[in-house]
């Protein structure tokens, strides 16, 4: 009497192995746009100590992210370095708003498939930050 395996019992085998790796392809996929998107709020949150160090020091919130940066200058448009570009949208007394938008062509690859934005707003008057984020982030 022979014993092994059936054509069938296999190929259901390779479907299963295949249905899990498609889900672990996509949680994986995930998980690398998130530890993105925690680089962008790092960098953020840089900005947000200088631009508490120059009131501080009696300036005034600088409207342009290379000043407000933390000695790198960081893309105001998308570039082949960084997978975000940022910009300081208002500043307004104690107040700024800075923000973060994927890449959805000439960024680092992979470029995402949409513009997802996570934005700080920050006002030094009652010292609160304000987070908000899209998905994935």
């Amino acid at each position: 009497m022979k014993r092994g395996f059936t054509l069938l019992e296999i190929l259901v085998v390779i479907v299963i192995l295949g249905i899990m790796a498609t889900l672990a392809a996509t949680q994986y996929t995930k998980m690398v746009e998130k530890a993105r998107g925690a680089e962008a709020r790092t960098i953020l949150g840089s900005v947000r100590t200088n631009q508490a160090a120059m009131r501080l020091q009696g300036g005034a919130c600088s409207s342009t992210i290379g000043d407000a940066g933390i000695g790198v200058d960081f893309p105001s448009a998308c570039a082949s370095t960084h997978y975000f570009s940022y910009n300081i949208a208002a500043v307004s007394g104690n107040m700024f708003t800075a923000t973060a938008t994927r890449c959805t062509v000439s960024g680092k690859v992979p470029n995402y498939t949409a513009a997802q934005t996570i934005t700080l707003i920050t006002n030094f008057d009652n010292g609160g930050d304000t987070w908000t984020l899209t998905a994935p982030y």
